[in-house]
């Protein structure tokens, strides 16, 4: 019989959520978490098996996390796919995607302590964050060449 366990692994997406301007990235504090607690980090979460795709799942999550009032256009067709080993030994899929703030203001659940609006050039030194940060907004800034305003969803 083959091994499962080989195959078992969480899928979550984040989101990476510019300012309109696309100058300054969101970032929340996370709290209570055993990898990364006090750390800076893009929302987002795992997809359940209640979600009926993954921007139902993204927009689920973005309520939970930051506030229902608070909107964003997504950009679904491209993500920056990592994976991550965490401390229990569970793997991710982390799957980054680029959203746009459009209206609202952040309404933190319990999961997170602190918010920020942190600029493009200052990411490199802001702390504590997740190290991955820089590199995937940089990533996600080079679609701005190619999006078009219909290619974003509101969510």
């Amino acid at each position: 019989m083959e091994n499962k366990e080989k195959y078992n692994f969480q899928y979550c997406q984040k989101l990476v959520i510019f300012s309109t301007d696309f100058k300054k990235a969101l970032l929340c504090k996370r709290k209570g978490e055993d990898d990364y607690d006090g750390v800076y980090s893009f929302i987002g979460g795992k997809m359940e098996t209640t979600d009926s795709d993954l921007v139902s799942a993204m927009q689920r999550e973005k309520n939970e996390e930051v506030g229902k009032n608070f909107k964003v256009k997504l950009y679904q067709k491209f993500s920056n796919n990592l994976t991550f080993k965490k401390k229990s030994g569970d793997y991710m899929v982390l799957s980054y995607y680029l959203a746009k703030h459009v209206a609202g203001e952040v309404e933190l659940n319990e999961e997170y302590s602190d918010y920020k609006w942190v600029e493009i050039e200052q990411l490199e030194n802001f702390e504590p964050k997740i190290n991955n940060i820089p590199e995937s907004v940089k990533t996600l800034l080079k679609l701005k060449k190619i999006i078009e305003e219909e290619d974003l969803e509101i969510i």
